[in-house]
C-alpha cells in the first residue's frame, strides 16, 4: 500500500511519520463490509469511491464517523446522555486514532416551516444583533426583531417575605418580532373544511375523513365520545354551539376509557399535527390531503416576511431587517461591507466574513429568508460547510458526502479549494465521489467493491490517483472516460412553448423545448434551471396534454420498515401471487399486517432501549430475523416461501417471476424497471434507511417510470452515479427516448450533455445575475462557438 501523496496534489501534504498518523480500521463489517481493514492517513484528503452500494457511506459514514461520534457522546454524563439520540456501536474490531468526526451530508434542511437559510446560519442572529443597536426606531432587545419568538405580555402576583415587607405585584413583558397573524410563517393558510368532513353524516358513521381519524383509533373515539354532541346526530344538523365544540374549542382535559387525552377542535387539532410541519416531512397520503384541504397565500399583515409591525419599521438607512433578509445574500454583503458604524465594528466583520463565505462557497444566489426545506441536497449541504470555513478547530475529521452534487463544472474548482483549504488547516477530509475533477485533487484513494450490494463491500484500490489510473479497477479503468458527441441528433415531434416565465430569478423568458428528443437543460448553480423545468414548464398550456412527469430530488420518505418492495408497489402482486396459488388471504403475506411475527411485530429484530447507554437491535429468536409467522412461512411459490423472495436480488427476483409457476407479469414489469436504471443488485426486503443517495434517487426514477406521461423530467439522473454506471443511464435515456418519449434532464455531467440531442444553457450567472437564455442548440454548436462557461467546459471535456 502506498501512502505517498499523489504528484498531481499540494505539496504541502504532510508526511506521514508512524502509525499514530492514521485512522485505522479493522474488521469492518457494517451493512454490506467483508471485515475490511485499512489505514488512513491523516491531515490529508482522502477521496473513497466505488459503483453505488459497494459500500462507501458504510465504510466513511456508518463506521468511522459513527463512532466518532459515539465515542464524543460518551464523555458526557449518564443525565446528558439521557437526553442524546443513542448510537449502537458499528460492527467493527478495531477504531484506532479517531479524531472528532463532523459530518457534512446532503440530508435536507428544515423541518420546521420557520427554519429559514437565515436561522439555519448564524447569520440572522447576527442580523438581529445588529438591527437592535442600530435600527431606529428603537424597539427592543434582539428578539424584538426575530419572527420565530412571540410577543408575550403577561403580569402576575409574587409574594415577597423579607421581614414585615407585603406582598407586592411584579408585572414583565417580553416581545419577539413574530407576525400574530401568521406567527412567524409568512404565510396564511384557508381551509376547506368540505375535506375534514362529510356533514351530511354522523361521527358514528365516520363524517371525519381527515387522514387518521377513521377506524376507531383514539383521534376518532376521541370526538365520539368527548359528549359535547350526539355522535349519531349528522354534522349538518349540530346547533352552534356543538359546531363550535366540534371545530374550535379549546384544549379540554377529559378522560376517554380512563385515559387522560386533551380534545380540541378540529381545525386546531389539524393545523397543529398536520399544518405546522413542513410539508415535505409527512408522509405521502397526508401531504396529498393537505394539498387538498388548505390554500396558503402570503400573510397580508406581514407581506410574507414573517415579522410584526415594529420589526417591519425599524430601519438602518431605510432597510428593514425583513429587506435585508429578502436580499439575495451577495448584495447583502455589499450593503453590510458599506455601513461604517464604529460601535459594532467586530459584529459587522463578523457577520461580513459570514455571508463572503456564501458567495465564496457558491450560495451567494440565495436569500436568507429562502425556507430551508426547499434547498436542494447539495444546497444543505454547503449551506452546512458555513460555519466550518472560519473555523479555528484543526486535527478534526470532516466528512463529506458528494459535494459536487448540484455543481457546474465551473464551481467544482472552487469546491475543491474550499476542501483543500480544510486540509492545509492541519484537519482530516474524507470525501465520497465520484466526480473525476475530485478524484484528482486527492491525496489518497480508497477505491471501494468491486460491484454493488453483496458484491461488493471489499477494498480494490488503495494509493494515489495516479496509481489508481493504471490499477485493474472498475473506477480506474473507466477515470479518464470521455463520452464523444452523438453524431447524428434526433429531429424533434414537436415542442412545449414556454412563454413569459418568471419563476423565482427567470427573466420573463420565452423557449421552446422540443419533444421527442433528448434535451439538457444546464447552467450554473443557481441560474434557474429549476425553476424552468419544475417550475414554469409544468404550469405552460399543453403540459398537461403532452403528460409531464416530474421526478425531482424531494427525499423518499419511509420508516426502516420500508423497502423496495413496498415503496414500488411490487409487494403487492406478490402478496396476490402466494395468497392465489395456496388459497389464503394476501394481508397474509405482509410483515406490517396479519403474517407478521407477533414477537418482533414484523420488525426482524427487537429494539432494546438501554437508557443514556447505546441501544441495541438484535435479530428476533422467534423468526430468525424473518419477520414472518412460521405458520406464513409454510406457504410457497415456486418452492420459495415469503422471506426467501424478500431476500432475492432484483435480478434474481425478476427471472422467478418470469416464468413457471411463479410467473407474475405485474410483479416482473416492476423489477425490469428496477433492473433499468442500474438496481439489479438490491434485494427486494433492504430497509430503505440502509440506501444511498444515488440508490434512493434511482428507485423513485424506476417508480415514475410506470406512470403513463409522454415527458419526463429529471433532476440530476446522475446525481451518485460510479463513472462506470453513466453510459448504463444514457442507454435507458435512449431508450426511453426512442420509445416515443420525451426526456428533459437537469444536468451538469458533460457525458449527458454530449449525448444531448439539444442544450438549454442558463445563465450566465447565478440569482438576478442568471434567470436567461445564453444558448439553444445541438452540443456540437455549443461547443464550436464556446460561447457560455458551459460551453468552454463541454469542449475541454470532448477534446475539442
Amino acid at each position: 500500500m502506498s501512502m505517498a501523496p499523489s504528484t498531481e496534489t499540494q505539496a504541502s501534504a504532510p508526511h506521514i511519520a508512524d502509525s499514530h498518523e492514521v485512522i485505522r480500521v479493522h474488521g469492518a463489517r457494517e451493512n454490506n463490509l467483508k471485515d475490511v481493514s485499512i489505514e488512513i492517513p491523516k491531515r490529508r484528503l482522502t477521496v473513497f469511491t466505488g459503483v453505488s452500494g459497494s459500500g462507501k457511506s458504510s465504510l466513511v459514514f456508518n463506521t468511522i464517523a459513527a463512532e466518532s461520534q459515539r465515542l464524543i457522546n460518551e464523555t458526557y454524563s449518564a443525565f446528558i446522555q439521557g437526553f442524546m439520540p443513542t448510537l449502537a456501536r458499528p460492527e467493527v474490531d478495531v477504531l484506532e486514532g479517531l479524531t472528532t468526526a463532523i459530518v457534512v451530508d446532503q440530508q435536507r434542511m428544515g423541518a420546521d416551516p420557520r427554519s429559514t437559510v437565515g436561522t439555519a446560519t448564524d447569520a440572522n442572529a447576527m442580523l438581529r444583533i445588529l438591527f437592535s443597536r442600530l435600527g431606529t426606531p428603537h424597539i427592543g432587545p434582539p428578539s424584538a426583531y426575530a419572527f420565530n419568538v412571540p410577543s408575550v405580555r403577561a403580569s402576575g402576583a409574587m409574594t415577597v417575605e423579607r421581614g414585615t415587607a407585603t406582598a407586592k405585584k411584579v408585572t414583565y413583558s417580553r416581545t419577539g418580532g413574530m407576525c400574530p397573524r401568521c406567527e412567524g410563517r409568512g404565510a396564511v393558510s384557508d381551509i376547506d373544511l368540505a375535506q375534514l368532513f362529510d356533514d351530511s353524516k354522523s361521527l358514528a358513521e365516520g363524517a371525519i375523513t381527515v387522514p387518521g381519524y377513521k377506524g376507531g383509533g383514539w383521534n376518532s373515539r376521541l370526538y365520539l365520545e368527548s359528549g359535547f354532541f350526539d355522535p349519531e346526530k349528522p354534522v349538518r344538523r349540530f346547533t352552534k354551539r356543538e359546531l363550535h365544540d366540534f371545530l374550535h374549542r379549546e384544549p379540554t382535559r377529559m378522560k376517554i376509557a380512563g385515559i387522560n387525552m386533551t380534545y380540541e377542535g378540529l381545525i386546531p387539532r389539524v393545523q397543529k399535527s398536520m399544518l405546522s410541519k413542513d410539508k415535505e416531512a409527512l408522509q405521502p397520503h397526508i401531504r396529498e390531503f393537505v394539498d387538498r384541504a388548505v390554500t396558503f397565500t402570503t400573510c397580508p399583515e406581514c407581506d410574507g416576511t414573517r415579522l410584526s409591525e415594529g420589526a417591519r419599521a425599524s430601519k438602518i438607512e431605510g432597510i428593514s431587517i425583513g429587506d435585508a433578509c429578502a436580499m439575495q445574500i451577495s448584495d447583502l454583503a455589499a450593503w453590510i461591507r458599506g455601513l461604517d458604524e464604529p460601535l459594532v465594528a467586530p459584529l459587522l466583520t463578523t457577520l461580513q466574513h459570514s455571508l463572503d463565505s456564501f458567495v465564496e462557497i457558491g450560495l451567494g444566489y440565495l436569500s436568507l429568508d429562502r425556507p430551508a426545506g426547499t434547498l436542494s441536497g447539495g444546497e444543505a449541504q454547503r449551506v452546512k460547510m458555513i460555519r466550518h470555513l472560519g473555523s479555528s478547530l484543526t486535527d478534526t475529521t470532516y466528512v463529506f458526502d458528494e459535494p459536487t452534487t448540484g455543481l457546474h463544472p465551473h464551481d467544482i474548482q472552487r469546491m475543491n479549494e474550499l476542501l483543500l483549504r480544510l486540509r492545509d488547516k492541519g484537519n482530516t477530509v474524507l470525501v465520497v465521489e465520484h466526480k473525476p475533477e475530485m478524484i484528482a485533487i486527492a491525496d489518497h484513494v480508497v477505491d471501494l467493491g468491486p460491484g454493488a450490494g453483496t458484491g461488493g463491500g471489499s477494498v480494490c484500490f488503495e494509493g494515489t490517483v495516479e496509481a489508481l489510473r493504471s490499477a485493474d479497477t472498475l473506477t480506474g479503468r473507466h477515470l479518464d472516460d470521455r463520452a464523444a458527441l452523438r453524431k447524428t441528433v434526433r429531429k424533434p415531434t414537436g415542442a412545449l412553448k414556454v412563454r413569459g416565465a418568471t419563476e423565482h430569478n427567470l427573466r420573463d423568458i420565452d423557449v421552446d423545448i422540443p419533444l421527442g428528443v433528448l434535451v439538457v437543460v444546464t447552467g450554473v448553480a443557481g441560474s434557474g434551471k429549476s425553476s424552468l423545468v419544475h417550475g414554469a414548464l409544468p404550469r405552460q398550456q399543453g403540459a398537461a396534454d403532452a403528460g409531464v412527469v416530474s421526478v425531482d430530488q424531494s427525499a423518499i420518505r419511509g420508516s426502516r420498515r420500508s423497502n423496495p418492495a413496498t415503496y414500488t408497489g411490487l409487494l403487492d402482486p406478490i402478496r396476490k401471487a402466494f395468497a392465489k396459488i395456496n388459497g389464503v388471504k394476501p394481508a397474509l403475506f405482509s410483515a406490517n399486517s396479519e403474517g407478521a411475527c407477533l414477537n418482533c411485530n414484523g420488525a426482524g429484530v427487537i429494539y432494546t432501549d438501554l437508557a443514556m447507554m447505546a441501544g441495541v437491535a438484535t435479530p428476533c429468536e422467534e423468526c430468525e430475523g424473518k419477520r414472518f409467522q412460521a405458520s406464513v412461512l409454510e406457504y410457497r411459490l415456486g418452492g420459495r416461501d415469503i422471506s426467501e423472495v424478500l431476500a432475492m436480488s432484483v435480478t434474481e427476483a425478476e427471472e422467478f417471476f418470469g416464468a413457471g409457476e411463479a410467473r407474475t407479469p405485474a410483479a416482473h414489469r416492476i423489477l425490469g424497471r428496477l433492473a433499468d436504471v442500474g438496481l439489479g443488485y438490491l434485494s427486494l426486503g433492504q430497509p430503505l434507511t440502509t440506501l444511498s443517495g444515488g440508490e434512493r434517487q434511482r428507485l423513485k426514477l424506476a417508480t415514475h417510470m410506470a406512470e403513463k406521461g409522454g415527458v419526463y423530467v429529471l433532476d440530476e439522473p446522475t446525481a451518485g452515479l460510479h463513472l462506470a454506471d453513466v453510459d448504463h443511464l444514457l442507454g435507458l435515456l435512449d431508450r426511453l427516448v426512442d420509445s416515443g418519449k420525451s426526456v428533459v434532464v437537469v444536468e451538469h455531467h458533460q457525458a449527458v450533455m454530449a449525448h444531448a440531442d439539444w442544450i438549454i444553457d442558463l445563465g450566465p450567472g447565478a440569482g438576478h445575475d442568471g434567470g436567461r437564455i445564453v444558448f439553444e442548440g445541438t452540443p456540437a454548436d455549443l461547443v464550436t462557438t464556446r460561447a457560455t462557461l458551459t460551453g468552454e467546459h463541454l469542449a475541454a471535456y470532448v477534446g475539442s
